[in-house]
């Protein structure tokens, strides 16, 4: 089965057919530097990671752009207000971006282009749109004949007249139809600003995506991407200049996520309900925060609960645990017979195909979730019905099944850590909040051991229920006897 995407412009999915074969071109828009980065940029960054350590999971070279936008009327406007320049404002939020990045641990985009680093090209642009007579100079600035592009409208799935009776739209004398957008802005007082065919000013928004998609990837690419909020004006007015420049087709599919909500109500900071990265990731392991982003489909809107964040972190952990498990599992007894059913091995040696299906169908990474604990859940149930001596074969599947686990885990950006380190580091937490040390834990396990070999059964239940006075409660595994805490 192919690799199908759903493609926002054409509301169906398609299967990704790359126009150089086996090269996949993708190009996000990025932020806008100027605050510091919330949770819906969180779960852009994290989406648009996992689709392209997936592509390249498949085997598929991926050339991924993700751009900045370092000049813009929000960033003049924050700059004002805390009387610093434009461009040290811009960076100084770019190196927080990154800084929030790496705490999430995805990777960087081949070529991450700058706003004002491609004015050039912009200028390029603007200036063949004219030329094409789909763009108009209009006393300082230059605007985009929306009525001369056929397709306007059709990424959105909205008609021009709709757009106008449904929009709050400035008077503009300059404009010859209402909703003619911005490519170039003259200059006003005291902001920063270019030379230009059509004087000093700067370039609008949508215009700079068009030009460094271009000038990286081509008049025409594969993959486009953002958020639903994107959709319009924004990407509209890119696929209006791009193909009205160029005459050819733009982005062959576009990837839409959808919005991050509170109580179901839009994140976002002029409602004043958004969470930063930064703030998120003091109370949780950013492993836990991707987990909850991909427990729901990239396309639909994703809840911001504690509790669901809580539970993402309580199935990281179960996922953590058990890869301790078998890690620490003996070789096993080369003689004795194996104990894991048939069933269980194909269900264990279907994982990966199970976890491609899920994604293969538009990256869906909760049915691939689904099926790496289901993965667990029956890993789990194996170690518990594992004989005190098992058998070298059953510990083989196991820790094949386990290398497979981390290897489509990872894909997700999920278990990138050693089992063992994060397991003890859990422990010493858990440690930290109980009146017992691990040392006297350890000695009632080895007393407790002691009286079971010499059954004394009176002497081991006093050990254990010692233990579970202060919510210690034992397992025995055969790795030894393990202990954990009750919740």
């Amino acid at each position: 089965m192919p690799l199908t995407i759903y493609n926002t412009l054409t509301r169906k999915k398609e299967p990704l057919q790359p126009l150089e074969e086996g090269h996949v071109k993708l190009y996000v828009c990025g932020i806008t530097a100027y605050d510091y980065c919330h949770i819906g940029h969180a779960r852009s960054a994290l989406v648009f990671d996992m689709v392209v350590r997936y592509l390249r999971h498949r085997g598929y070279k991926v050339t991924f752009i993700r751009n900045f936008t370092d000049i813009d009327d929000k960033i003049i406007m924050r700059a004002s207000e805390q009387g610093v320049e434009s461009a040290i404002l811009a960076q100084r939020f770019i190196g927080e971006f990154y800084a929030d990045m790496d705490a999430l641990g995805t990777l960087r985009p081949d070529i991450e282009p700058r706003a004002t680093e491609h004015v050039a090209e912009m200028i390029g642009l603007i200036g063949e749109l004219i030329d094409r007579d789909m763009a108009y100079p209009a006393n300082g600035d230059v605007y985009y004949r929306v009525e001369k592009f056929a397709g306007y409208g059709r990424l959105s799935g909205r008609g021009l007249d709709d757009m106008q009776a449904g929009a709050r739209v400035e008077v503009n004398e300059k404009k010859e139809h209402p909703m003619d957008f911005v490519l170039w802005k003259g200059a006003k007082p005291g902001e920063p600003k270019w030379s230009s065919p059509w004087g000093e000013g700067r370039p609008g928004w949508h215009i700079e995506c068009s030009a460094m998609s271009r000038k990286y990837l081509g008049d025409t690419f594969d993959i486009h991407g953002g958020g639903k909020d994107l959709v319009f004006p924004h990407h509209e007015n890119e696929i209006a200049q791009s193909c009205g420049a160029s005459g050819k087709p733009f982005a062959n599919l576009w990837m839409h996520h959808g919005f991050v909500t509170i109580k179901d109500e839009k994140m976002s900071k002029s409602l004043g309900n958004f969470l930063t990265i930064r703030d998120v990731l003091k109370g949780y392991d950013p492993e836990a925060l991707r987990l909850f982003i991909f427990s729901t489909h990239y396309r639909n809107p994703l809840d911001f609960t504690e509790t669901a964040l809580q539970d993402a972190r309580s199935g990281l952990e179960r996922m953590y645990e058990c890869l301790a498990r078998i890690d620490a599992l003996p070789a096993g007894d080369p003689d004795a017979p194996g104990h894991i059913s048939g069933q269980d091995w194909q269900r264990l040696e279907s994982l990966a195909q199970w976890f491609h299906a899920a994604m293969d169908n538009d990256f869906n990474s909760a049915q691939a979730l689904a099926h790496l604990f289901d993965a667990i859940k029956t890993l789990n149930r194996l170690l518990r019905a594992l004989p005190e001596r098992p058998a070298q074969q059953d510990i083989q599947v196991m820790r094949h099944a386990a290398a497979v686990f981390r290897e489509l885990a990872g894909v997700l950006g999920l278990v990138r850590c050693d089992p063992a380190e994060v397991v003890a580091a859990a422990k010493s937490k858990i440690l930290a909040g109980l009146d017992l040390s691990e040392e006297e834990i350890l000695d009632c396990i080895a007393r407790r051991n002691q009286a079971r070999a010499a059954k004394d059964w009176a002497a081991s239940d006093q050990v254990r229920d010692h233990l579970l006075a202060h919510r210690i409660v034992l397992k025995d595994t055969p790795e030894g006897t393990m202990w954990e805490v009750r919740k």
